[in-house]
């Protein structure tokens, strides 16, 4: 994949060296894609330089601080990259968010500020996103992808409120896809298997879902965060140029069988 050299990527959701965005940074980097990051501040000034040093081996040519429940903040970070390179490539969403309660029990006791929050944070914030950088992927086109799971087709224990935000996030791909593709513009999800990441251990009994992905998957073992990065590598790249509006599962075939 040598015509990622060069490009211009901006990744968001990199908190440790577990995330699936830090895997794909990491991927992306070994191609030689010029990587902006943004990081969520959470509201520490420690934030950045955590950040910085977690991803200096990348040699990221920016590190932008993003609140996906912001739009004042969206624009700015679309505007950062224009400023510095006035064009972009690739844009990773890998963005999700919702209140720890809102995901045990029973979902008819969701509130509504809980499921508003999950949509914001975890849906909406695909589009803003996209829309910010569709400018700078008017003349070479662009890659879009975001991080989807099976919990937005399928009832999973203590998912609740997050599987009805991505299966509005796996509906956003499909029109945005639908509404870019004559600039040359593609957007897809990828649906992972369990992994062990930061987002994950805030679900109850997270360990029973790995266990199950494992024992119900075709390969009979959980996939790693490389495996899911060498997928959005493939979708960054041009070997991917006819796939756009889907959602390509890298789960060991657990969606088949489990």
């Amino acid at each position: 994949m040598q015509d990622l050299k060069g490009k211009i990527a901006l990744v968001t959701g990199i908190a440790n060296k577990r995330s699936i965005a830090y895997a794909i940074a990491q991927d992306f980097a070994r191609y030689g894609v010029r990587l902006v990051i943004a990081y969520q501040p959470f509201g520490k000034d420690s934030e950045e330089q955590k950040i910085k040093k977690l991803t200096a081996d990348f040699r990221p040519e920016l590190l932008i601080p993003l609140d996906a429940a912001s739009p004042k903040s969206i624009l700015a970070t679309i505007g950062q990259i224009k400023k510095k390179f006035g064009r972009m490539h690739v844009l990773v969403h890998s963005i999700a968010g919702a209140k720890r309660e809102e995901l045990a029990g029973r979902f008819v006791d969701t509130s509504l500020e809980g499921y508003l929050l999950a949509q914001q944070i975890s849906a909406y914030s695909l589009i803003e996103l996209t829309r910010a950088a569709r400018p700078l992927m008017l003349e070479e086109g662009g890659s879009v992808m975001t991080l989807s799971y099976i919990g937005s087709m399928r009832v999973t224990t203590n998912y609740n409120v997050m599987g009805s935000a991505k299966a509005a996030l796996e509906a956003n791909v499909r029109y945005l896809a639908h509404d870019m593709g004559e600039e040359n513009i593609r957007v897809n999800a990828i649906s992972p298997g369990p992994v062990r990441t930061l987002s994950a251990s805030g679900i109850k009994d997270f360990l029973f879902l790995l266990h199950q992905s494992r024992e119900l998957s075709a390969l009979k073992r959980n996939v790693t965060t490389d495996e899911i990065a060498h997928t959005a590598s493939f979708l960054a790249s041009s070997l991917s140029s006819g796939i756009t509006g889907q959602v390509i599962f890298v789960d060991g075939g657990y969606n088949n069988y489990g």
